[in-house]
């Protein structure tokens, strides 16, 4: 297989990632998170010294900036829109980074530092330093992840789980494309969804149709999601592209009603479609 070329920011001289135009619109739902949620934020953000912190956390970070695929316009990534989002409202007190691919790692670190943070990177993958920043934070504090895998297979339940061990709320992109193109490969024993959605084979009927198969799946993955101690919001998002093809589901968990309350605030910002399961 041929690699692709590596691409840079004529801006900082620093590599890129190649992602779709409708990245924009999860960075839009992360953006406004974090200005609705500033107020409970500020009641965790020292001083007084006894306050137990507000981090920002990615497993899936990427370099910190992003050409759109078929254009030449270079935006931020999620980390430098949520550092961004933070600083003008009530900064987070760390932000932990990581990207299995140390180039990503290194560059997204020295983007945050230029804008003046100070974030803690990784290059692991993400089972792996879920553990690392699960141990570094109290778990008293408030905090925020954003998963972003590149495809389910990235999406182990496991990082959810360890994850729900402190007060956080998660947003979460679970691709409808990965799933509906490798639908048989993930489905066989031991495939990606015994990692995504661990004891489903006993729940799902892998014989039905496509969309219910895909539907009943999810509806699975949040009912376990719900047993961590944490609730999925009413609202799950399907972003579909610019030809309507389905290309993910964004959604929202939090072990709080006010977290839930401030999503559905926010959720649909671009009028797209959303969907309840």
């Amino acid at each position: 297989m041929v690699k692709k070329p590596t691409i840079f920011d004529p801006g900082d001289g620093m590599i890129v990632s190649e992602v779709g135009t409708w990245a924009s619109e999860k960075h839009a739902r992360v953006q406004r998170y974090i200005e609705i949620a500033s107020d409970t934020r500020r009641k965790y953000v020292p001083p007084p010294a006894w306050h137990a912190g507000a981090a920002y956390i990615e497993l899936f970070s990427g370099p910190g900036r992003s050409l759109i695929r078929n254009t030449k316009r270079i935006i931020d990534g999620s980390p430098l829109v949520a550092f961004k989002a933070a600083q003008a409202s009530v900064p987070f007190t760390e932000m932990h980074l990581n990207d299995v691919d140390a180039s990503n790692s290194s560059a997204v670190e020295m983007r945050i530092r230029a804008l003046g943070g100070v974030p803690t990177c990784y290059s692991d993958p993400a089972d792996v330093a879920v553990d690392k920043i699960v141990s570094a934070l109290n778990p008293s504090g408030l905090h925020f992840a954003f998963l972003d895998p590149y495809n389910l297979e990235g999406l182990s339940f496991d990082i959810i789980r360890k994850l729900s061990k402190l007060k956080v709320d998660m947003l979460i992109h679970v691709s409808v494309q990965d799933l509906q193109r490798n639908l048989d490969d993930y489905s066989r024993p031991g495939g990606v969804f015994d990692t995504f959605a661990p004891g489903w084979s006993a729940h799902v009927d892998r014989n039905q149709a496509i969309n219910s198969f895909r539907a009943a799946l999810m509806k699975y993955w949040m009912t376990e999601i719900r047993k961590l101690g944490t609730m999925p919001a009413k609202g799950v998002e399907l972003i579909v592209g610019s030809k309507g093809q389905r290309l993910y589901w964004l959604v929202f968990v939090s072990a709080h009603g006010l977290g839930r309350k401030l999503w559905e605030a926010i959720r649909d910002p671009m009028k797209q479609t959303a969907m309840d399961l």
